[in-house]
């Protein structure tokens, strides 16, 4: 059987309501992602692409088009299943990292997998280890507040990571950092997608996006570029 595209969007168009008209952010996108791809959304703010990317997510519904993911159609899917389908299937990543500032690092690692019902020790013991994994091992305790930049993202990795998802989902995951955390960050990406891991991530920075295997490149809402750079690293499930 043929394994479907990860995800694949076709003749996706995005407006919004300006004044008495409308002003349309995607024009007709048709993009195809495969397992194991670790694919780079290039352009500069306005381009689209953070517009695409919470569709991608889940986020956020097209005006017009299809979108699946693994196959299915999610405008199929009611609201519970697109829940579920954020929650089990997607890991997100910011570049504000989004962490809750009156939890620990573990802490904030650990709420996805409550949301998805894992058990408490099942989840601390998944948690830790993910944040030791991530050089973390002594910073488990810490606050957001405590942390670097560079630290506060490696949270907000671990806590992308912690539902075993099959697919990153990364939005200016490096914006925030200096240059040798981003270098660091952006390997720690190409060690999960060696295991398997779909990686998508947006950037404005082409250095940032040369770490990806491809590179599909956004202006005023259109694919104006998608360059294949090296191939796949591997096709299967993710092991994290």
């Amino acid at each position: 059987m043929t394994t479907p595209p990860a995800l694949e969007v076709s003749k996706l168009r995005r407006e919004f309501p300006a004044g008495e008209g409308t002003i349309t952010v995607l024009h007709d996108i048709d993009l195809t992602v495969q397992p194991g791809e670790m694919l780079a959304i290039v352009g500069q703010s306005g381009s689209g692409k953070s517009t695409l990317m919470n569709i991608l997510g889940c986020l956020d519904q097209p005006t017009s088009g299809t979108y699946k993911v693994g196959g299915r159609a999610t405008s199929e899917l009611d609201p519970n299943d697109l829940a579920e389908l954020r929650r089990e299937h997607f890991g997100f990543i910011f570049q504000r990292y989004h962490l809750l500032g009156d939890l620990t690092a573990l802490g904030n690692v650990e709420v996805p997998a409550i949301y998805s019902g894992t058990p408490p020790e099942q989840r601390k013991t998944r948690a830790t280890d993910l944040l030791g994994r991530l050089g973390l091992a002594e910073r488990t305790g810490h606050r957001p507040g405590q942390l670097s930049g560079g630290q506060q993202q490696r949270v907000a990795i671990a806590r992308a990571l912690i539902n075993r998802p099959s697919l990153i989902l990364a939005d200016e995951p490096t914006g925030n950092l200096d240059s040798k955390t981003s270098e660091e960050i952006m390997a720690l990406f190409g060690e999960l997608n060696r295991e398997g891991i779909t990686i998508v991530l947006v950037t404005h920075e082409p250095d940032i996006a040369e770490h990806a295997s491809r590179q599909v490149r956004f202006l005023d809402g259109k694919i104006v570029e998608d360059t294949r750079t090296a191939p796949i690293a591997v096709k299967g499930a993710p092991h994290v």
